[in-house]
């Protein structure tokens, strides 16, 4: 080989790792995420369809989740129309967890207690 076609083999190379790096890896790394999410599918889990409704699950089955839209109204739907989980994170196996510092643990706790604390309420009747 040449000079020229040795450096055309590199730019063909080059440019297959730069389309691998951003478009190829993170759709891989969505696809993981949406099947974890998926997969973890539990009974009263507040979701958005990819339609746009919201709901509560009401049971899960193997390819379909029965969602509570409304007061005594359940819809059946494909788990592939589930568009989002809105109540909780689901953790992939890639994503690790961060280990919070101990200082920060203190500053959230000092927080919450400084300025959560709650009036009781009083019962009228």
């Amino acid at each position: 080989m040449n000079a020229g076609t040795m450096t055309l083999v590199i730019y063909f190379l080059v440019f297959f790792v730069i389309i691998y790096v951003f478009t190829i890896r993170p759709q891989q790394k969505q696809q993981k995420a949406r099947q974890a999410m998926l997969e973890s599918l539990r009974v009263n889990d507040k979701i958005i369809t990819t339609g746009g409704i919201y709901g509560k699950v009401t049971k899960v089955k193997a390819d379909s989740a029965l969602v509570q839209i409304a007061d005594k109204v359940e819809i059946e739907v494909a788990k592939s129309g589930i568009g989002s989980v809105e109540n909780r994170k689901v953790k992939t196996e890639d994503s690790k967890p961060k280990k919070a510092k101990p200082e920060a643990k203190a500053e959230a706790k000092t927080e919450a207690t400084a300025g959560g604390e709650k009036e009781p309420e009083s019962k009228e009747g």
